[in-house]
């Protein structure tokens, strides 16, 4: 088909910029790399990650303060470990008449001598600021918990903290039902 005068001219101009039309995909690249960043850097903060062991099953709890940064004591069916390291197994722990774990206590103290080197503080402030996360698995003996627990505190550690999984409460699921 043959056009002629302005008809002409706009099919020669639609034929010369067909195709130079695009999206720039370097901005657009830049700007999901800023989101990612950002949501890596401020979901984080949100989920604390405690060291795990395959052998330990946690108890459920409501309970919602989260925890901060402590000693970690894992209790299996099995041993006590702190760090990775073995400190006894439980059959010699439960067997000996002591309350105070002799091996978690130098843990417990090695590791306080490492945290803090912070701030000048009183003794009494030294001892409410350290704090001990026991995970213990839920089928283990109370005689083994006390023991821990002493020994937690016999090493200067203000705050004992049992490690849980969250489960839903009541109240939670009451708001979800009505939304």
């Amino acid at each position: 088909m043959r056009f002629m005068g302005r008809a002409a001219r706009m099919a020669r101009h639609h034929k010369r910029h067909k195709g130079e039309g695009g999206i720039n995909l370097v901005s657009m690249i830049d700007m999901l790399t800023v989101l990612v960043f950002f949501l890596l850097v401020y979901s984080t903060e949100q989920v604390e990650v405690l060291p795990s062991s395959k052998d330990v099953k946690l108890p459920e709890s409501i309970a919602e303060q989260h925890s901060r940064p402590a000693a970690v004591v894992i209790i299996t069916g099995r041993e006590i470990m702190m760090e990775g390291h073995s400190l006894g197994s439980v059959a010699d722990i439960l067997a000996s008449k002591e309350l105070i774990i002799p091996q978690l206590k130098a843990a417990l103290e090695t590791q306080t001598e490492r945290v803090l080197r912070a701030a000048p503080q009183s003794e009494e402030e030294k001892i409410k600021s350290r704090e001990v996360i026991i995970m213990a698995d839920k089928a283990i003996p109370y005689q083994l918990l006390k023991r821990v627990m002493a020994t937690s505190t016999a090493a200067d550690y203000g705050q004992l903290s049992l490690a849980v999984l969250q489960k839903a409460s009541d109240a939670r699921l009451a708001t979800v039902a009505k939304n």
